[in-house]
């Protein structure tokens, strides 16, 4: 069952939104990743048997303070 993961990163620049995309990307399963809100903040993570620990930890580790949003099925 693939799922939807949806974290909130403090991103400063559009280095910081390049460096979260490449590191969501480079997550195990993951084979959508965009980012949403209104100041570009939140990254998106679509894809089977993605550990959303390791994500954001990865996201934390790599570019800066991180927050896991949601965690939703997608059908």
């Amino acid at each position: 069952m693939a799922k939807k993961i949806v974290v909130k990163v403090t991103m400063h620049c559009q280095k910081c939104r390049t460096k979260a995309l490449q590191v969501a990307a480079g997550t195990h399963g993951v084979t959508y990743v965009g980012l949403e809100g209104e100041e570009k903040d939140k990254v998106v993570a679509i894809g089977d048997g993605i550990d959303a620990v390791k994500l954001t930890s990865g996201l934390r580790k790599k570019v800066g303070p991180t927050d896991l949003i949601s965690v939703t099925d997608v059908k």
